[in-house]
């Protein structure tokens, strides 16, 4: 036991004096520009994935057609490992490099985060539509609303709470595995991971690792407070009714589409 624990010690005492080595700070290969590198390509894939999929989720849900159609080609969309998406967008754009600014291997590994950020726009933004009850429909429009107006003023506000729990599942979901951009030869935190791992040098590798699951978590409790404050204050749940927060109903999406 002594042993193994001053072994451990020993290693994270290799992390610590990783993180201290200025060389690590600076330059293109730096903590600070692969940081940027990676917030860079996670936020362009989470804001293009939401210019598709929310007008989509929110069209349907508000017409209350194609709905079974959406959650199920969403669905679909869930089953198809990320990785498997980055290969086969690797062989089909042949390892194109993107616009500068991206760095080589930034295509294939935007198209695969897009469609990994998808799915759960489309089916929370749905859900949240359907979760307006109709008489608050049918009051709004026996109030002289027109259906713009329905759907800005009444049903947008209601659903808001659904639609960002899918933004941020999809932002998460999207930092964690924007390391896999290493494979295709691009940027970001999953360059240490993936240089660790093939130089053997250990501590780079749990460093990396450390960074992105804290990467994870400031951005998931940064889109928690902006969910909550994009929430009317009438809809808000009480401290006691946290636990059943529209993140977690809005992740059952079979019993609404049925």
């Amino acid at each position: 036991m002594g042993e193994k624990s001053g072994g451990a010690m020993s290693f994270f005492g290799q992390v610590i004096q990783w993180f201290q080595d200025p060389a690590h700070w600076q330059g293109d290969a730096g903590i600070p520009h692969r940081t940027f590198e990676h917030l860079l390509m996670s936020g362009a894939s989470v804001l293009t994935a939401a210019l598709i999929a929310l007008p989509i989720g929110i069209a349907v849900g508000h017409y209350g057609r194609g709905g079974i159609l959406a959650i199920n080609v969403s669905n679909v969309g869930r089953a198809i490992p990320s990785f498997a998406v980055l290969v086969l967008a690797a062989k089909l754009f042949g390892f194109v490099s993107g616009p500068k600014v991206l760095g080589f291997g930034a295509v294939p590994a935007f198209v695969a985060l897009v469609a990994l950020a998808i799915p759960p726009m489309v089916t929370n933004s749905y859900i949240g539509m359907r979760e307006v009850d109709a008489d608050v429909r049918e009051a709004a429009r026996g109030m002289g609303m027109r259906e713009r107006a329905v759907l800005l003023r009444v049903e947008l506000p209601i659903a808001m709470p659904f639609i960002m729990a899918g933004i941020r599942t999809s932002a998460v979901n999207v930092v964690a595995t924007a390391t896999l951009a290493a494979v295709v030869a691009w940027g970001g935190l999953g360059r240490f991971i993936l240089d660790g791992f093939g130089l053997q040098d250990y501590p780079m590798l749990f460093a990396g690792a450390v960074m992105v699951a804290v990467l994870s978590l400031l951005v998931e409790f940064s889109l928690a407070g902006v969910q909550r404050l994009s929430t009317p204050a009438g809809l808000r749940p009480s401290k006691s009714s946290q636990k059943e927060g529209p993140s977690e109903i809005a992740l059952d999406p079979a019993a609404v589409a049925a």
